[in-house]
């Protein structure tokens, strides 16, 4: 990891423009920009918006695509032209005036690149048909997702694509990637890539939506799918609070010292998949507030999913936009109720919370015995601070008996819910209602 990205210091805030406004396009995403810089967010993620394929063949469209039954030939992730806007999100002025509004706001813009694959009549095909895997007849490969995948054997290829990844650096300001299935993309690709970014801008950010530990060599940080699943499963039953302090034992052991992971509950790939039962149908406003009190009181970087900070439960389809799926939107009417106004005030003393205190962005995490099935309760500890985590993760009320560190502080609350504490000898007793949580300075 790059020292000078902060990824550890930032949050991340992924803006998916089919479900963000009803026009779908970046000039009506930028008017939006003011109210995510308000959420107190670093970086805004966008999605892919370069030219989609538009090749009609559903055999040559995902599994996904073909079920969502929308008839949409354009998947933002099979990509025809990396080096243009597609038209359905505006022109490349339009991201160059997003990326600049971005910027005077105090935002870095971080673009989505597709390098595993590409679109069946992507425009470099015709004159470069090895940039792409072919078959002992010369046939085109097909990938996971039935797309022609890159061949990385291919110098010229790994030249291109490196050159695409400098031009919007240098063009267009922007500050960082992420990288879809970037652990199917050579490492050794990356790590180049790396370097010819921090030559044009030294603090650039790299997120690869992949979990292999050696990968950190070239990113910042990379994704944790399971962390995202099992911490709603915790809440729901399905996983227990032990199962999240071994699964993240494991991962932790296997990270370089420093290594980062996302801390998310929901993006675009799971509100698809999941679609009208939304997390936060699924689980309730409360216990999607807890889950997001963990994210931003664990060690790695939070990250927020567009709309949760108004409580959105609106369905999400990766192939809904103006023209197809017109309803696949974010409900912005909910920021309207008082669930919403509680969600926004939530978010925002999370983001104020996490950049204000420096044992959240840079503390060693130690977990503490809790003995219960839905609580979970860690120690944040940097040089400056200490912080002591309690958060319950089912509806039942639970109690807890936390160690105190040698030489402690009188403890005081930094961030809480239906919790009431107080030191009892060594010990910090500890009560939470439901979905109730206490993050204390001690």
């Amino acid at each position: 990891m790059n020292s000078e990205s902060k990824a550890n210091r930032s949050v991340i805030y992924q803006m998916f423009l089919r479900p963000f406004t009803e026009e779908g396009t970046l000039s009506a995403a930028a008017e939006m920009l003011n109210h995510v810089r308000s959420l107190g967010v670093d970086v805004v993620y966008l999605c892919p918006v370069f030219y989609q394929d538009d090749e009609a063949l559903p055999e040559h469209w995902s599994d996904r695509q073909n079920k969502s039954r929308l008839g949409n030939p354009q998947n933002p992730y099979r990509i025809k032209d990396y080096f243009h806007v597609d038209p359905e999100y505006g022109s490349d002025d339009d991201l160059r005036a997003f990326t600049e509004k971005a910027h005077t706001l105090g935002l870095r813009v971080m673009l989505d690149l597709v390098y595993y694959h590409c679109g069946p009549t992507a425009v470099f095909l015709e004159k470069h048909p090895d940039f792409v895997k072919q078959d002992e007849n010369g046939n085109i490969r097909y990938g996971l997702w039935h797309f022609p995948e890159l061949n990385f054997e291919n110098p010229k290829l790994r030249e291109y694509l490196w050159e695409n990844m400098e031009f919007f650096v240098r063009e267009y300001g922007v500050d960082g990637y992420r990288c879809d299935v970037g652990d199917s993309v050579p490492l050794s690709f990356w790590e180049e890539g790396r370097k010819r970014l921090e030559a044009l801008r030294p603090d650039i950010i790299m997120l690869n939506e992949g979990t292999n530990p050696e990968y950190l060599n070239a990113f910042d940080v990379n994704y944790d799918f399971r962390w995202a699943g099992m911490v709603p499963s915790v809440c729901a039953g399905d996983a227990s609070a032990a199962d999240l302090q071994t699964y993240w034992q494991e991962i932790h052991d296997k990270l370089p010292e420093s290594g980062l992971v996302l801390r998310s509950i929901d993006n675009h790939d799971i509100a698809n998949d999941c679609g009208s039962l939304r997390i936060e149908d699924r689980l309730g406003s409360a216990a999607v507030e807890a889950c997001l009190t963990l994210n931003f009181a664990m060690d790695g970087v939070p990250f927020l999913y567009n709309g949760y900070e108004i409580a959105d439960n609106g369905t999400h389809s990766i192939y809904g936009n103006r023209f197809y799926g017109k309803n696949y939107l974010i409900r912005w009417s909910r920021a309207l109720t008082a669930a919403g106004q509680r969600r926004l005030e939530v978010i925002r003393g999370l983001t104020s919370l996490r950049h204000a205190n420096p044992a959240l962005c840079e503390g060693t995490t130690k977990w503490l015995p809790t003995f219960g099935d839905g609580v979970v309760a860690f120690r944040r500890q940097s040089a400056e601070q200490t912080i002591i985590a309690a958060i319950n993760l089912r509806q039942e009320p639970v109690s807890l008996s936390l160690p105190l560190p040698i030489n402690y502080n009188r403890p005081a609350s930094l961030w809480e819910k239906d919790a009431a504490f107080r030191v009892a000898g060594e010990r910090l007793q500890v009560d939470l209602n439901s979905w109730g949580y206490l993050l204390a300075e001690v």
